[in-house]
């Protein structure tokens, strides 16, 4: 069987470490809601950023082959990886992903991202199978305090669903408004690009097709949603805050029709955002067995929203 991944690991007793990557922007021209989103250097400007910054699960595909070293193939059936995105990332600069060597067997440990100046991107959790203490999204989401008064938030509640839907991504597919780009756009600059991502290497793999890398998982659960799927008040720019990806039932494959069904499973709040934290579950067509899920803190940006002053002073009233 060919080796899913040819990534330089430097392995010690204790780390796990890869190789500095420059990751790619590819969503400068996406929209929605009619308007450009934090990607955009200009709209990124204007709230504070220095350009359009690099969507978070780009950087999950430089953890994908150390979980692997790690874990086996069977990580990606059963993997997940949970990320609180601490510092922007930009087009040009470069990134080296760590994780931690499990002791004692245990089968979840915790990851980071550095920038190559030493700044932290992101800091989580891998793990493989089931039998896991809380990830760390599942922590933070028992931390969270009670949100101050939500303006932007104001009418949606936990517990809210969306409407089941079908998905799949084919390799050609182009993705749409959120996403302009394909999978195959995609593997000609992902960070660590596999045989298994393509069907021309699918059949080197213990499932004889090609599967759906897990930054693509976020594009592929992510590119239809509905702008009034929840009352989200707006229009309003937002950004990853927090993500995990788990798998549960095999990996996702290309060509493959799945369906989702989206929840808000809790709200929280910050000086600058107002955050909506989404699960998204996974299930093949017909059936209520999740195969896999995604859990999203969608922060919208409080500076973005040119009538927050005035709905927040008459919620205030």
């Amino acid at each position: 069987m060919q080796a899913p991944f040819d990534t330089p690991i430097d392995d010690s007793a204790d780390l796990l470490v890869g190789p500095l990557r420059g990751p790619r922007q590819m969503l400068a021209t996406q929209q929605y809601d009619n308007h450009t989103s934090i990607h955009d250097d200009a709209t990124a400007q204007k709230l504070g950023f220095k350009g359009g910054t690099i969507e978070g699960p780009t950087h999950f595909s430089q953890f994908v082959p150390l979980c692997v070293a790690l874990w086996g193939t069977r990580w990606l059936e059963s993997g997940c990886l949970s990320a609180h995105y601490r510092n922007p990332c930009f087009e040009g600069e470069r990134v080296r992903a760590f994780v931690a060597r499990p002791k004692n067997g245990e089968t979840q440990t915790t990851i980071w991202m550095q920038r190559e100046d030493g700044v932290e991107i992101l800091r989580g959790t891998a793990a493989v199978g089931s039998d896991n203490p809380p990830s760390a999204l599942e922590q933070r989401i028992k931390d969270l305090a009670p949100p101050d008064r939500l303006v932007i938030l104001h009418d949606v509640s936990v517990g809210m669903r969306g409407q089941r839907m079908r998905i799949r991504m084919d390799a050609n597919q182009h993705m749409g408004h959120l996403y302009p780009f394909s999978l195959a756009d995609k593997l000609k600059v992902i960070t660590e690009n596999s045989p298994w991502y393509s069907a021309a290497g699918a059949g080197s793999s213990p499932w004889g097709r090609a599967i759906i890398p897990v930054e693509m998982i976020s594009v592929l659960l992510n590119h239809s949603r509905d702008a009034n799927e929840f009352p989200v008040r707006g229009p309003v720019v937002g950004l990853f805050a927090d993500q995990e990806i788990r798998l549960i039932g095999g990996p996702l494959f290309v060509g493959e029709d799945y369906e989702i069904e989206r929840e808000v499973v809790a709200l929280s709040g910050s000086r600058r955002t107002e955050s909506m934290w989404i699960r998204t579950r996974v299930m093949k067509p017909g059936s209520d067995e999740v195969i896999a899920t995604m859990l999203l803190n969608s922060a919208s940006l409080k500076d973005s929203y040119a009538n927050y002053a005035r709905d927040l002073a008459a919620l205030e009233s």
